[in-house]
């Protein structure tokens, strides 16, 4: 069984980030880069499945520069058996469509059982590619995925996400798109033979042309970053417990305006 896994470079969640000159990016210089977390749920759930099976490929693809190759070989790293990087200027104002059309043109291409998606990355939060690329494939798609189970012969998969008070379960044919949540699964470290293996699994790079996608003007985008505010300083109210709690509920009322 082939299972593919798309992967998104983003900023470690330790950086501190900032806006750029443009105020439409933020400033790349100094950034430590990692897989969206999301994604590495993605990534183990499929090793563990082809472990679990005792044959199958593992596949990981991602769009970016040539600095996505970190995010691709720390992948292989964890045990996937190749890569594709899609690395053309052409898709370097992407919205999630465009992504979308162009993971789906590789998804044709490779012919995996599986797709398996992070639920969002976690620089934009948006979460939108998966159902869009389940859509355009034609694909079901099961979101928000808390466990997972494959037939012994390969064609329908059984899904668990958490809902309040219980689980829901839901079974889909193959193929399909299943999203990774948090509690799927803990994504392994790497080990020294496997980052050492890493640097011999191929990275395929691909161009627009070679995915028969044209460019296209992005549909989504950002027209301006901005730093949150700074913080207001807390505010202490000392006194009578009985008047401290009159003088909190007026602040809460009419100065913050929470109730």
């Amino acid at each position: 069984m082939k299972i593919l896994v798309p992967v998104k470079q983003v900023p470690d969640t330790a950086t501190q980030v900032k806006v750029g000159q443009d105020a439409r990016q933020i400033e790349t210089g100094g950034i430590t880069w990692i897989i969206s977390p999301y994604d590495e749920f993605a990534v183990e759930e499929a090793l563990r499945i082809k472990e679990k099976r005792g044959e199958g490929e593992v596949v990981v693809v991602s769009l970016g520069p040539d600095r996505v190759k970190e995010a691709l070989r720390s992948a292989l790293a964890m045990g996937a058996d190749r890569a594709i990087h899609v690395n053309d200027p052409a898709f370097n104002e992407a919205d999630t469509l465009l992504t979308a059309r162009v993971l789906a043109a590789v998804i044709k291409q490779e012919a995996p059982a599986l797709v398996i998606v992070g639920r969002q990355a976690i620089d934009d939060d948006m979460g939108a590619v998966p159902a869009q690329l389940a859509e355009l494939l034609g694909w079901p798609s099961l979101y928000w995925v808390m466990e997972a189970a494959i037939d012994a012969g390969g064609r329908t998969i059984r899904a668990g996400r958490q809902v309040e008070g219980g689980l829901e379960v839901f079974e889909a044919p193959l193929p399909c798109v299943l999203t990774a949540q948090k509690g799927l699964n803990e994504p392994r470290y790497p080990t020294l033979k496997g980052i050492m293996g890493a640097k011999k699994k191929e990275i395929k790079d691909l161009r627009a042309d070679d995915l028969g996608v044209a460019p296209e003007s992005a549909q989504l985008s950002i027209v301006r970053l901005e730093t949150l505010p700074p913080r207001p300083p807390g505010r202490i109210i000392g006194g009578d417990v009985r008047e401290a709690a009159h003088e909190l509920v007026r602040a809460l009322r009419e100065e913050a305006k929470a109730i």
